[in-house]
């Protein structure tokens, strides 16, 4: 009898693991609702050919740059369009058209476009 317990234990413990499998699965394949909110507010661009995503938030741009680092802006006075700075380097542009200048040096951003969130 002691091993016909634990026969029965197998498969129901196997279903129960495939079953919270499956349901991991599926929530981590959907994006959630900060994520598809955060997507509206990033873009995607190329700086020098290699990519750079910027997130817009209230008051501030964070940049991911090609290297992996993260650079936090903060937005400042414009005449027209966006500007951001930390004092060494700076977005400024007007819609889809950027530019970052670092060191006086201005670099335009190319192909700027909404970002997509991975399927």
């Amino acid at each position: 009898m002691g091993a016909f317990r634990s026969t029965s234990r197998r498969p129901r413990a196997a279903a129960v693991g495939a079953l919270a499998a499956l349901v991991l699965a599926a929530c981590a394949g959907s994006p959630s609702k900060d994520e598809l909110e955060a997507a509206k507010n990033t873009i995607s661009c190329q700086l020098a050919g290699e990519r750079l995503v910027i997130r817009f938030d209230v008051g501030e741009a964070r940049l991911l740059m090609p290297a992996g680092d993260r650079v936090a802006l903060y937005q400042i006075p414009a005449a027209s369009g966006v500007r951001y700075s930390n004092g060494s380097l700076e977005l400024r542009g007007k819609g889809m058209d950027l530019q970052l200048v670092r060191d006086g040096t201005a670099t335009p951003l190319a192909g700027c476009e909404p970002y997509q969130l991975p399927k």
